[in-house]
């Protein structure tokens, strides 16, 4: 049987800061991300089965992803912990907002690297992460391919 590729689109507002960057961006701002989802396999066959002649249920994918990512990052503020933005993050966890430590730069690029890996980590195994798009403005975006990552 075919393989089938399925996309489900998200959005969330975040906002972040990058650390020893030389640019507007080393200041703490915030993107209303898009995040397209894209997972590969083989329709359901079995007639009896209730999701007979899909991949994945829609609503089954959108639990994985808003559990995992748009549940979790949306109106946060995420910071690399290893850097000073740790001594602002407190502050700011302190006067009650959510904030998110991670080990990383919060680039886009860093981030659909992440997001990859949460979701792999919940999809059944006859469904494969094909490919992410997380899009931080109008014209810019990082992507992520499993076949680029194998």
């Amino acid at each position: 049987m075919s393989k089938i590729r399925i996309t489900k689109q998200f959005s969330f507002e975040t906002g972040h800061a990058l650390y020893g960057y030389d640019g507007k961006c080393k200041n703490v701002h915030g993107h209303s991300y898009k995040l397209s989802v894209t997972v590969i396999g083989t329709p359901i066959s079995d007639s009896n089965n209730v999701k007979f002649g899909m991949v994945i249920d829609f609503s089954d994918l959108k639990k994985i992803v808003r559990e995992e990512i748009v549940d979790v990052f949306d109106h946060a503020t995420v910071f690399n912990k290893n850097t000073p933005h740790v001594e602002l993050a407190e502050e700011l966890k302190n006067r009650g907002h959510h904030v998110i430590l991670v080990n990383y730069q919060p680039t886009s690029e860093n981030m659909v690297i992440d997001f990859a890996k949460k979701i792999q980590n919940r999809l059944p195994n006859n469904i494969q992460l094909h490919s992410l798009k997380l899009q931080e403005t109008e014209s810019s975006f990082a992507e992520w391919y499993a076949s680029d990552n194998m």
